[in-house]
């Protein structure tokens, strides 16, 4: 088998790739050379506009002068500044910020970004998955709506593997909760998503499905069998998430 010794690997995603998770166990498992890891709690894939306490924030590009950082943040607020960081909270500002430290020196350059994004976007910002395939270039293309999950996740998409031509991609599906209602909503990302995918022919990780965590064994807003809370996974859901992501890269990626 050859080796992932001199592999970089970089990562973006939501609380359950954020930090040390399922993405640090593929590091661990495989023996990557890096782990390059933009994902931050709450986001989503797309751009939002909010109204709060009579202001109207909308996220910003992650170069504005102005850039007034990212939040994790999910509770009830009227603070502008706090909803300005939430709007800025979306995978992407996270592309741009993950460019930026490649240029800056802080990041390598990736040769697998692995995607792990969906859990959180809310079914009315899904979007037209055809429409936002059409054109082959994403500057001056307005058919790509970066406030739809379909726009921004072929904007991501094709900017990394733009700006890296010789990086893999591989998006894994969100995982199931212990809430039905949630999942058929995450089914319906998922839909989105592996068109997105097939239409820029990078792989599509099912973690939804061939991960082992399943919504029969969770307890909603508990601890079940690898989820924590329904939603996140504890130790043992993180491992498991993490060797089938890393079987599925291992057994792609050569």
């Amino acid at each position: 088998m050859k080796s992932f010794e001199n592999i970089n690997f970089g990562v973006d995603g939501d609380s359950i790739t954020a930090g040390e998770q399922w993405s640090w166990h593929v590091y661990k498992n495989l023996g990557l050379r890096s782990h390059s890891n933009v994902a931050v709690g709450s986001a989503v894939w797309y751009k939002r506009t909010f109204e709060v306490a009579g202001q109207t924030v909308t996220t910003q590009d992650y170069s504005a002068p102005d850039f007034a950082g990212i939040s994790d943040g999910w509770e009830p607020t009227d603070d502008p500044a706090e909803m300005q960081k939430r709007a800025n909270n979306c995978a992407v500002v996270h592309i741009q910020r993950f460019i930026a430290e490649v240029k800056s020196g802080n990041f390598p350059e990736p040769d697998i970004f692995a995607f792990a994004m969906g859990t959180n976007d809310l079914e009315e910002f899904i979007g037209d998955p055809e429409k936002a395939l059409s054109g082959k270039a994403l500057a001056g293309n307005d058919s790509i709506d970066l406030f739809t999950e379909a726009g921004a996740a072929r904007w991501c998409i094709q900017t990394i593997l733009e700006s890296f031509p010789e990086c893999r991609v591989f998006v894994l599906t969100p995982l199931q909760t212990a809430t039905p209602e949630h999942n058929r909503k995450v089914e319906k990302t998922i839909e989105c998503l592996r068109r997105i995918c097939r239409g820029l022919s990078v792989q599509v990780i099912d973690a939804y499905s061939g991960s082992g965590i399943c919504e029969k064994f969770e307890v909603i807003g508990g601890r079940g069998k690898y989820l924590k809370d329904g939603l996140h996974p504890d130790v043992e859901g993180q491992a498991l998430e993490g060797a089938f992501a890393s079987k599925e890269i291992r057994n792609n990626y050569f």
